[in-house]
């Protein structure tokens, strides 16, 4: 029972960080007009960060090897970080 309470506090806890994270923008767009962020772009970062971020939980959850959670966070930051260039300039195209 405490092994789960600790599992899920994990997991508030990332999802308090993921809403401060996107703070950062929605201050910014008070302050300057270089930061122009739609509804749109709000949920697919938050999507985008929440996912990953819990695929990553899940992965941590069910392996005991710290390599694997290693190799895991690094390819799941790559991919975090190709998507989120694509979606801001479009690096494929």
């Amino acid at each position: 029972m405490r092994t789960t309470l600790m599992q899920n506090r994990h997991v508030l806890i990332f999802v308090l960080a993921v809403a401060g994270l996107l703070l950062i923008p929605a201050v910014a767009m008070v302050f300057t007009d270089s930061a122009a962020w739609s509804a749109f772009d709000f949920a697919f970062a938050a999507g985008l960060l929440l996912g990953l971020g819990l695929i990553f939980e899940l992965i941590s959850r069910r392996t005991i090897s710290s390599t694997v959670r290693t190799v895991a966070g690094v390819a799941l930051v790559c991919l975090l970080l190709l998507v989120w260039a694509q979606g801001a300039v479009g690096i494929f195209n």
